[in-house]
């Protein structure tokens, strides 16, 4: 299906001037489907073909067949001629007419002291014409009238013999191929046909790879996939085989993560509670203050490890969620803490999305901007392709250089960030796990009130 692509980079490489803008004008214009493209792949080459046989055909065969038809014609009148010459009439010519109409199936008639017509207009594409001139012209060698231009079905010819004048009407269909239309018509609609059976077979020929392209990226998106089966040619079907197995085989490990993770859960809460209950049974000393800090650093970075973990283990269905319910929420927590958040949504309030996760992401994000800024603003727009969230704060920023370490998880910056013992380093991988499960992604940049702008775009 890469057709056109190989031509355009197999003639790029000639430098040719002005090619490459002709390339991007094309490139511009060319489907980008692969059942557009596919359908084009069978109807050029069709439509060229057809030219080619069509150019072929009226250039050889319809002149081929119109020159013998003319020829005919044109040596059945210069027999006529000469008959008339070498036996000459006593005025009546009826036994002359009589043989022309009953055997050469012409209608002749003789004017005496006749003349010929003023020429009329020729047309300007006009094969019988210039071929029936070119054969009168070399049999006859007479002066010659002809009308080939009328309405009628009939060729008209004078032919100028010293006082007299010899009129002779022709079936236009004796001049030339009259048929042609039929081989056209015949032409024409076989192609259509092949294209219509063409078109029915690549329908059915991409619809399975439509669907495969639409299981794979419902499965990116965490949805849940129970109607999908392999069909469509061998080559397709392997690959939605392979597909299956693909999936199956992450949904195990997806499971056997799960279970993993709740074991250690359960095994680690339990040790942290028995030092729990034992410093608490040892009484309020000084000594174990460290202790009991140590105890609590580690329950934050579990629970930040398990739900780091967690975010991909997590089997969520999608839902609906409103953007104004969350997004205010956040808001209310920012004035909990003394601080500010606005929100502007654009588009449709309603996002499906799986709505823990999507709620984690955004939650991660604003707790992020509150823990290190005063003010935040969220700037939503849910058009029919995208959602985009943007965080935008006035806390310190991120280095250029550091936006991507960011992600990785408990990477932590040596600024000030660092000494802040609420956060494990997890937050910013979470957000950017869970965009990516969605099939999006987030970003960072600098926000024009002078922090961190965090941008999150997710298929809508």
């Amino acid at each position: 299906m890469a057709l056109f692509d190989t031509l355009r980079r197999d003639i790029s490489r000639f430098n040719i001037p002005g090619w490459r803008a002709s390339t991007r004008w094309m490139k511009r214009r060319l489907p980008t489907g692969l059942y557009t493209r596919s359908v084009l792949i069978v109807i050029i080459p069709m439509l060229l073909l057809q030219c080619v046989v069509a150019a072929v055909f009226m250039e050889r065969h319809w002149r081929m067949v119109t020159e013998r038809l003319s020829e005919g014609v044109a040596r059945d009148i210069a027999a006529i001629i000469q008959v008339i010459q070498t036996y000459p009439q006593d005025g009546n010519y009826d036994d002359i007419v009589r043989i022309a109409e009953e055997t050469l199936a012409l209608n002749v008639s003789i004017e005496e002291n006749g003349e010929l017509p003023p020429p009329r207009p020729k047309p300007f594409f006009s094969l019988l014409d210039s071929i029936l001139v070119e054969q009168i012209s070399e049999r006859i060698r007479l002066p010659f009238w002809i009308d080939t231009v009328g309405e009628s079905r009939l060729v008209e010819i004078r032919i100028k013999m010293d006082d007299r004048v010899l009129r002779v009407f022709a079936r236009r269909n004796q001049t030339y191929a009259s048929n042609t239309h039929i081989f056209i018509v015949w032409m024409v609609g076989t192609a259509l046909a092949l294209i219509g059976i063409s078109v029915l077979f690549l329908r059915g020929q991409i619809r399975p790879i439509l669907a495969l392209a639409d299981a794979a990226e419902s499965f990116g998106k965490g949805h849940k996939i129970s109607d999908f089966a392999p069909r469509g040619a061998e080559e397709i079907r392997r690959a939605g085989f392979a597909f299956i197995q693909m999936r199956e085989r992450i949904e195990r490990q997806m499971e056997q993560r799960t279970a993993m993770l709740n074991g250690v859960s359960h095994d680690l809460r339990t040790i942290l509670t028995r030092f729990r209950l034992q410093l608490a049974l040892a009484g309020d000393k000084p000594e174990l203050h460290g202790m009991s800090q140590d105890v609590e650093d580690m329950q934050s970075m579990l629970e930040g490890y398990l739900a780091f973990a967690k975010s991909d283990a997590e089997e969520e269905d999608v839902g609906a969620v409103r953007l104004s319910e969350l997004l205010e929420r956040q808001r209310a927590d920012f004035a909990l803490h003394g601080k500010t958040m606005t929100y502007e949504i654009e588009g449709d309030d309603e996002v499906e999305v799986r709505p823990k996760a999507f709620s984690r992401l955004v939650n991660n994000l604003a707790s992020n901007a509150e823990r290190y800024a005063e003010t935040l603003h969220v700037d939503a727009r849910h058009s029919a392709k995208w959602l985009t969230l943007t965080f935008d704060d006035d806390g310190p920023g991120v280095p250029a250089e550091a936006r991507e370490d960011v992600f990785k998880p408990f990477f932590r910056l040596d600024e000030a960030r660092n000494l802040d013992a609420s956060g494990t380093g997890l937050g910013l991988a979470i957000a950017r796990d869970i965009a990516r499960s969605h099939g999006g992604n987030v970003t960072l940049a600098d926000s024009p009130r002078g922090g961190l702008r965090a941008v999150v775009r997710i298929p809508a």
